[in-house]
Parts: structure tokens; sequence; C-alpha cells
């Protein structure tokens, strides 16, 4: 079998594997609640702190869903549901989480979407520039906003961001579209195709959708890529500066090669491995953080789900699937740059190195 071709064989037996590991271990923390305290919460909104509740009505809905059954028997139950598309029901958002969290799910893939298309090329190019010139003013300059970045947590740099840009100077508002666009879009002509307003109002001929479903994404999105673009910028400059004392970089200036040529097309290629390692753990960790950011700007994504689900009364069903849903964004990103890693990374293609 191909070198390669093993790779990618470990690579996509990992996910079913970490899947499991991961589904394991929440709902072995749900099962850490008695099974009288997991039913109550089986009860409408106010029932179950309801004192006239008796020990039968506990009784009848610990016996209806097994919640008193050996763990291995209720994980296997749960998993099965699970896989068959029944994630539970939510007595929050009284509705089936999995449809509750399907609907808010194009407003998080277009955020984060947007996040990675910002924060790959600049801190690509950002981390060559500085890594090829070290020392230089641009470098100074890199390295200076890359600590500042990372230095100020998300939330208060969003807070800061629409206290100057939405508050003073109205120029790009929270949420993820105005209240006159609402109608637009909730119109039977205005067609769905993917979810993604920027991408929706384009195919429907109304620009004017597109433009504010983008200004309304200028905040959320800058904030969201800022700490992972300095992340980036720093792996691909520390690259950077260990390629460019190669001796085949020096070949190629003795032969007089052009300066960009060296820089964008040899260097680059063989700075890129660390760098999509980086981007990578960047863009798993941006889609962790993107319900952060979802929240303070009220932009209604998957964090909605949970943001509001847990306001009164705990709900373990919409946790929990939020959990699992979160595992299962993350893992198919993670697979793909191992699929781009190993394209670009010779050493994985002839099975020099094992990864």
């Amino acid at each position: 079998m191909p070198p390669f071709v093993k790779f990618m064989a470990r690579r996509l037996l990992a996910i079913p594997v970490t899947l499991l590991v991961i589904t394991a271990l929440l709902y072995g923390i749900v099962m850490l609640a008695p099974a009288d305290v997991r039913a109550r919460l089986y009860m409408p909104q106010g029932q179950s702190n309801n004192p006239n509740l008796t020990e039968r009505m506990v009784q009848q809905i610990i016996k209806q869903h097994g919640l008193d059954d050996p763990y291995p028997i209720q994980y296997a139950r749960w998993l099965f549901r699970l896989f068959k598309g029944d994630w539970g029901w939510s007595p929050q958002l009284r509705g089936d989480v999995l449809q509750a969290l399907l609907e808010r799910t194009p407003a998080t893939v277009e955020l984060t979407l947007y996040s990675v298309l910002l924060l790959v090329p600049t801190g690509l190019v950002c981390g060559v520039i500085s890594g090829w010139r070290p020392d230089s003013p641009a470098d100074y300059g890199f390295r200076l906003v890359a600590f500042v970045a990372t230095s100020i947590p998300p939330f208060i740099l969003a807070l800061v961001l629409l206290s100057v840009f939405y508050v003073g100077l109205h120029w790009f508002p929270p949420g993820r579209i105005s209240i006159s666009d609402e109608f637009v879009v909730a119109e039977q002509s205005f067609r769905r195709f993917t979810g993604l307003l920027t991408v929706d109002g384009l195919l429907n001929g109304r620009f004017d959708i597109s433009l504010s479903a983008l200004r309304h994404l200028v905040l959320p999105a800058f904030t969201l890529s800022l700490a992972h673009w300095a992340t980036l910028g720093r792996v691909t400059r520390a690259a950077m500066m260990e390629v460019r004392s190669k001796e085949y970089i020096l070949a190629a200036q003795g032969r007089g090669i052009p300066r960009q040529s060296i820089v964008w097309l040899h260097a680059l290629r063989n700075a890129m491995i660390p760098a999509l390692n980086s981007t990578a753990l960047s863009t798993a960790s941006l889609v962790m953080g993107v319900f952060v950011v979802e929240i303070v700007f009220s932009f209604p994504g998957i964090s909605q789900v949970i943001a509001t689900s847990w306001v009164y009364i705990p709900d373990a069903p919409i946790a929990v699937g939020f959990a699992v849903y979160s595992v299962l964004l993350v893992l198919p990103i993670m697979f793909v740059f191992d699929i781009i890693q190993g394209l670009v990374d010779p050493r994985i293609r002839q099975g020099v190195t094992e990864q």
C-alpha cells in the first residue's frame, strides 16, 4: 500500500475512534448525576421544582427512559439514537435538538468561513514578509501587532470594537442582517441555496443583502480571526527564517533567480508544512471560539441554542448535543487539513516520516 494511502487510512480511522472516545466521556459526565436528578430534566418547564411532584412520577420517567440501566447499555442506546438522527427533545427550546442546531448552522459556517479566509492569506503573507527580512521595520511592526493581538481576550476586543465602530461611528452593526433586510429574506421569492446570506444574496440578484451581510460580518470575523492570524504569522515567520538560510535558497540566489520567485515559490513552499499544521489547529480552535464571539455580537449561530437553553433550568439534551455537534464540526476540518498536508509534504507521500 502506498505511504500516502496508509497515512490517509490512519487519519480516516482516527475520526470514528475519536468520536467514540469523546461521546463516551460526554455521556459519562451526564451519568454522574443520579437517575432521579436526570429524570427531572424530562419534566416540562416549571414542574421539576413543583413540591407536589411525586416520587411515583419520577420512577415512571426513570423506567420509561431506562435511566437506571448500566452505563454501557445507556450509552449504546443513546449512541444508536444519535446515529439515527434522534438527538433528543429540548424542554427549553420545545423542539428537536438536531433540528435546532441545523437551523442555526449556516450562520456559524458563514462566520467561520470568512474568518478563515481572512486569517490564512494575511497570516501567511505577514509571516513571509516578516521572516524573510527579520529585524526590519516590517518585522518589528508585525511582532508588535501580533503581541497585542494575542494579549487581548476576544470578548474584550469585541466590546471595544462594538464601542468604536458601532456605537461611535455606526459603521458595522452587530447581528446578522438589518431589520429591513429580514423581510426580504423571509419572502418566498428569496431562495436559500446555501444558507449563507452573502452567497444567497448574490444568487438571488440582491446585492444589497450580500453587502448588508458582509457589513455585519466585519467585526465578528475580525475579532474571531485576529489571535489566530498572529499565531499563524509567527509560525510562518519562524519557518521562513529557518528556510532562508538553506543551501537551495543560497543556490537560487547565486543563479540570479528573482527574489520574488525565491520567496513565494521556493521558500514559502517549504515553509508551508509547519504553517499548515498551525492553520489546522487554528481553524479547530476558531470553530470552538466562534461561539463566544457569536454571543457578544448577537450573531444567530449555534451558540444561540446553548445560550438560550440554560437561562432558566439546565437542559441536558441540548448541552450534550451541542458538544457532540461541535466535535462533528472540528473532525472533518482536521481531516481536510491532513489531506492537504499529505499532498504538500513529500515526506508523507514517500513514507519517510511516520505521522
